[in-house]
């Protein structure tokens, strides 16, 4: 594209963003903390303050994307009318920045849902297939902390069961950051693995499917009714990776959510309460997160078995042989370079799922 056809572009550009709709939700909320009775419902004031801080990053961020536009402007302007061929290249390179820049906050403006701007807790299981399926789950929990480290978020292990053969049973383990869960929320399914084994003596090619699991980490302030009666709680000796601590005691909890069959385990913290806190709190997530899906409003109404993720329902392929190919089934996009996907480069899946809406 041209500078006159970039010049031509820039001028027609109207951001798809309720910029003054944005302004006048501020200034009803700024009405709401200036008032006397604010503080009376705490839990309600914290909502409201976080709320405005959310709409004041984005506020900041649109004028920052209006200064971008009206600099590449100029610039082009100043090029065009000068005849500098010298511009260009810094004319170009501001360009893509703004693209990126835009592409970016559109993303962001989609991350309203309730719970988005939450951390995400994730869970990866290994599916059938041994050595290999277990192998491959282990690949996930590798991709899914590069990614995450490569966005600046903490990663804390919640709960880890490896296999002495190799490779991982089942993980789950704490994402940190603003927006985790709304980034990662839709890579919730079965991801599938299609490559040469290397624990098959004669070099064939083999498929192996691992489940994941992200619901968001809840507030303490959000209450959730269960029935005591509902649940059955197990203790049992922690294993894998944790130290000595972990494999002396009985420490590892185990919640069965009898209603729904969700089970939770937790075995990474230092002590049993320890334990059955944060297992509590992933359960209630995942059940806060089933009774949206199903549109109940009280957790007693939910019944029958939690079919957690469908095994036919296989979100995305990882192709290793006879060539490579990283595919999301949902939105077709796909990318050639699988090994960079498994460092953690995931960005351009997660953003074209979102951007699908």
């Amino acid at each position: 594209m041209s500078l006159t056809e970039k010049s031509k572009t820039l001028q027609n550009w109207v951001f798809p963003f309720d910029l003054a709709g944005l302004e006048k939700k501020q200034k009803q909320l700024e009405a709401q903390v200036e008032k006397e009775n604010f503080w009376d419902d705490h839990e309600r004031a914290q909502k409201v303050l976080k709320e405005k801080k959310s709409l004041e990053t984005k506020i900041k961020d649109f004028r920052q994307l209006e200064g971008e536009l009206s600099d590449v402007r100029v610039m082009i302007e100043l090029a065009e009318e000068a005849e500098d061929a010298s511009m260009v290249e810094e004319i170009e390179e501001m360009y893509r920045n703004l693209c990126r820049d835009i592409d970016d906050m559109t993303v962001k403006v989609l991350l309203s849902g309730e719970y988005d701007a939450n951390n995400a807790i994730i869970s990866i299981h290994a599916g059938s297939g041994g050595t290999d399926a277990q192998d491959w789950a282990e690949m996930l929990v590798r991709m899914y902390i590069r990614w995450a480290e490569g966005k600046g978020y903490k990663v804390r292990t919640i709960d880890y069961q490896d296999d002495p053969e190799g490779g991982v049973k089942s993980a789950t383990f704490l994402i940190e950051g603003d927006y985790a869960y709304g980034y990662l929320k839709n890579e919730k399914g079965v991801h599938r693995i299609v490559r040469i084994s290397p624990f098959d003596s004669s070099g064939r090619r083999h498929t192996s499917f691992a489940s994941l699991d992200v619901v968001p980490e809840i507030d303490d302030e959000v209450t959730v009714d269960i029935n005591p009666e509902d649940l059955r709680i197990d203790t049992y000796r922690s294993s894998g990776a944790g130290g000595q601590h972990v494999n002396k005691t009985d420490s590892a909890i185990r919640i069965t959510h009898l209603p729904t069959n969700i089970v939770v385990t937790c075995q990474n913290e230092r002590s049993q309460h320890q334990n059955k806190e944060t297992a509590m709190k992933i359960l209630k997530a995942k059940l806060i997160e089933l009774a949206q899906q199903e549109h109940k409003e009280k957790i007693d109404e939910l019944k029958g078995d939690y079919g957690q993720i469908s095994w036919g329902n296989q979100i995305r392929s990882y192709v290793f042989h006879p060539y490579t190919m990283v595919k999301d089934h949902r939105t077709g996009a796909e990318v050639g370079n699988v090994q960079a996907v498994m460092d953690g480069d995931l960005d351009y899946f997660i953003k074209e799922k979102l951007k699908s809406r």
